[in-house]
């Protein structure tokens, strides 16, 4: 049969402990102030299926378990480490402190173009995704050591988050892995 479809057991999926185990994408998920569970949740399935290391829940984020973050993410919040925090600032000052690069998803001045950008090699980068509404706050914008635009030609001028955070992981995982 052409293209025979695989069966969940043709798959070779990890196991949670196989998972926690596993060499990680160096990419950090920084979640600024999420209000949909359910986007909350398809981050959390996607940042699975790219051996993220991390994911921070900050402000008003949600964090598990909830049923509707848990309907998405299909268990992914057994297996991606998560830690949630208050001020989405606090995350970001630790984490350039202790050298990860932080890249806010925004559409911003001087952004680089997300097919332009080029991950340094031993680097650990947080991409920082903001509110459904109101974007990645301007102070951490300004905090970011770079502004990574998703291009987009139609009449919209956003995308879903959770569409956003495919799209970027999706593109470093395949630029780091080259």
């Amino acid at each position: 049969m052409k293209n025979r479809k695989l069966k969940n057991s043709e798959l070779d999926r990890k196991s949670i402990d196989a998972f926690k185990e596993a060499n990680k994408t160096p990419i950090i998920v920084v979640l600024d102030n999420i209000r949909s569970l359910n986007n909350i949740g398809s981050v959390f399935r996607t940042a699975d299926a790219f051996l993220i290391e991390k994911i921070f829940l900050c402000g008003i984020t949600a964090t598990p378990p909830h049923k509707d973050i848990q309907k998405t993410a299909l268990g992914a919040t057994d297996t991606v480490i998560w830690e949630h925090h208050e001020k989405t600032k606090d995350v970001i000052k630790t984490l350039q402190e202790n050298g990860v690069k932080i890249l806010s998803i925004e559409q911003a001045e001087d952004a680089v173009m997300l097919q332009d950008f080029t991950p340094q090699k031993d680097t650990t980068y947080a991409i920082v995704f903001g509110n459904e509404v109101k974007g990645v706050q301007q102070s951490i914008v300004s905090m970011s050591d770079e502004v990574i635009e998703i291009p987009q030609y139609g009449s919209k001028h956003s995308l879903n988050i959770s569409v956003s955070a495919g799209v970027v992981m999706w593109d470093l995982f395949a630029k780091m892995k080259a």
